[in-house]
């Protein structure tokens, strides 16, 4: 069961090495193109778990309680030798719980980020997952506090981009002199962070050009309907015209763009993992819905220091963060200028970068394909029998 395009890459990934190990398996549940293109029997389209945030989840609540029981119910009655939930944890937790309560061998894939809020979590999702897989080498430690099997199997991103990205062949795909400028510009891939976000990348990209005029400015879109929403945004944006000349918007293409760039724009989450792979600067924003914030700031949930993932891997702050009030398109043009103007940071940046690449590049899907068959074949991890909670 994946959730959007990132859970989907993840979940075509380890379908192909599952079927190297066990070549007569079937695949079903929730997924997307690559998926399905793997061989998956998809039920519904990953898209419809893409909800992110408290206030958003409870918009969607109704809609996604009602196909979680329709799929906890067919689950229940294939009987697979394994469920296998990729990220979407609002979604799949409580269906992992459920199908584990009732004899299912359960894996998560993707541990939610206990590493920046609630670690107590860890301990719902070990009643949840029978094993978890990692991404990342800080989250086992935590699970272990717990007493929870989970294990680090690195990153697939990190064994698919090049060690050593080829800049200057991606800047001349895109058709960009070596010595131009060149801002990319990647406010999100969800409709709603497009849609908080735009405006003020789009003013921070403006204010950039107008203190460099000879900028190129580069945008990806990951998707048809995002492309159509920061279009939207950019047309209702009062200095459009102004804008427009250096602005260029793409379908896909975001690691070439991400490559090219001299700097990279861009809101937190997994871009920021392959804006540090592509080894290029960045600027990291975001600004969540204003209820969503209030609850996490008034309840203390949110206990680290450091948003973005190239932070948190470093454990130091290796770019600027610029979160919720501080995301301004002043405080973002500023923080863009700062690496435009010292070359010598943007220069020692990659060789950081690199060596936290390679910490992270562990043939993650062969890994985890392995992590899965070993809890398959051990004996009696699903045979419970009692203890079941009613739905």
């Amino acid at each position: 069961m994946a959730g959007e395009a990132s859970g989907d890459q993840l979940g075509a990934g380890l379908i192909e090495q599952l079927r190297v190990r066990f070549p007569d398996a079937q695949f079903a549940g929730i997924g997307g193109d690559a998926m399905r293109a793997a061989g998956l029997d998809a039920w519904h389209d990953a898209q419809e778990l893409a909800v992110m945030g408290l206030a958003e989840v409870l918009r969607h609540l109704p809609r996604l309680l009602k196909l979680r029981r329709e799929v906890r119910e067919r689950v229940l009655a294939w009987r697979p030798d394994a469920f296998i939930g990729i990220d979407a944890p609002d979604f799949n937790l409580g269906l992992e719980r459920w199908l584990k309560q009732r004899g299912v061998r359960t894996v998560h894939y993707v541990s939610p980020s206990v590493w920046a809020w609630r670690e107590k979590r860890a301990e719902k999702i070990g009643r949840s997952a029978d094993r978890v897989l990692c991404l990342f080498p800080m989250e086992p430690p935590i699970y272990a506090r717990h007493g929870i099997d989970a294990r680090f199997v690195g990153h697939p991103l990190a064994d698919t981009m090049p060690l050593d990205p080829d800049r200057q062949g991606a800047r001349h795909a895109l058709s960009l002199a070596a010595d131009t400028p060149m801002l990319a510009l990647l406010p999100g891939s969800r409709l709603g962070e497009i849609h908080r976000l735009s405006h003020d990348f789009l003013s921070a990209a403006l204010l950039t050009l107008r203190a460099q005029p000879d900028l190129r400015i580069i945008a990806p879109m990951a998707s048809a309907s995002a492309r159509a929403a920061f279009e939207h945004e950019l047309g209702s944006h009062p200095d459009a015209a102004a804008l427009k000349p250096a602005l260029r918007i793409t379908d896909g293409n975001a690691r070439t763009v991400m490559a090219a760039a001299d700097v990279i724009l861009l809101a937190s989450g997994t871009a920021t993992l392959e804006g540090m792979l592509a080894k290029r600067p960045m600027v990291v924003a975001y600004r969540i819905a204003p209820l969503t914030y209030s609850i996490v700031k008034g309840f203390g949930l949110l206990k680290v220091d450091h948003y973005a993932l190239p932070n948190v891997l470093a454990n130091e702050p290796l770019v600027p963060e610029l979160m919720q009030h501080d995301c301004t398109p002043e405080n973002l043009s500023a923080a863009i200028c700062s690496w435009l103007r010292n070359p010598a940071s943007m220069a020692a940046l990659p060789a950081r970068f690199r060596e936290l690449h390679q910490v992270l590049r562990r043939n993650a899907s062969a890994q985890a394909a392995a992590a899965i068959a070993e809890l398959v074949e051990q004996p009696g991890i699903g045979d419970r029998g009692s203890g079941i909670e009613q739905p």
